[in-house]
């Protein structure tokens, strides 16, 4: 738990960066919209970030974007640069054999970071960049890592959500209905995107199902695949793509633990 109180200024600031972020360039708007402060408060945070370097206005737009600076706020983290590099070739090969977009991803606390993805831009909204946050209990992704992790990074992922307000996590207050979902999807060897979650990232159309990616029977990360669900339904899907799932993620395992071996051995700086 936090010893202090938080700065109220700064949530405020990090929440603004963070829309503009995903909207990629936004007005005042735009960010009012997005985000429910007020104008002048969301005014006040964008000067704010244009003096610190990470915010400019469009030269010839009434949008702000966010700027190359913004790049040094990741350049510390690298936890799931390891499971990108393992990955990308898996990646690639997967989406060639099944035409749906996945996504691997590490855990980091209270979420998914997602490593590597093979969605692109396009009209269907699959796309999701690298250090996207998926959340532990609305995704597959969340829920494929959680069924096969260690005991104790279970009780550390689920203690960090008990605050949250978002629909998908109210099960957490339920312990024997969330193990009994948890080994539903031991049971299954896969999980499925929690439907509050698909209506509200995706209106409802797309899904998703998950596998782990195991190193000696506990998940180092998860591995998905996306689909719309007026062309498939999930029974579809789980019979056609959910052993392939799993024959990539066992691939991304090996690519990983033998990547982590030359490592150790000093194969690779």
């Amino acid at each position: 738990m936090p010893s202090f109180e938080p700065v109220t200024a700064a949530l405020r600031v990090l929440e603004v960066l963070f829309a503009l972020n995903r909207l990629k360039e936004a007005s005042v708007g735009d960010l009012f919209r997005e985000t429910g402060l007020n104008r002048p408060t969301i005014v006040r945070m964008l000067e704010t970030l244009i003096h610190a370097g990470l915010v400019a206005r469009h030269p010839s737009k009434p949008v702000y974007v966010t700027t190359g600076r913004t790049l040094e706020l990741s350049s510390g983290y690298q936890k799931h640069e390891e499971m990108a590099l393992a990955a990308a070739p898996i990646l690639a090969r997967l989406h060639t054999a099944l035409q749906w977009p996945s996504d691997v991803s590490v855990f980091d606390g209270d979420a998914m970071v997602v490593a590597r993805t093979s969605r692109s831009e396009g009209v269907l909204h699959f796309n999701r960049r690298p250090g996207y946050r998926a959340p532990l209990l609305g995704t597959s992704l969340g829920m494929a890592f959680l069924a096969f992790c260690d005991p104790r990074t279970r009780a550390q992922a689920l203690a960090a959500l008990a605050g949250s307000d978002d629909p998908w996590n109210a099960v957490v207050h339920d312990p024997e209905t969330l193990e009994r979902l948890l080994a539903t999807v031991r049971d299954n060897g896969y999980a499925s995107m929690n439907k509050d979650y698909s209506r509200t990232s995706y209106n409802g159309v797309a899904s998703a199902i998950g596998v782990p990616v195991l190193i000696g029977g506990v998940a180092v990360g998860s591995l998905n695949l996306m689909y719309l669900r007026n062309s498939l339904d999930e029974a579809d899907v789980v019979a056609r793509f959910v052993a392939p799932l799993r024959a990539a993620a066992a691939e991304i395992a090996d690519a990983l633990s033998a990547m982590r071996g030359r490592q150790g051995s000093g194969g690779i700086p």
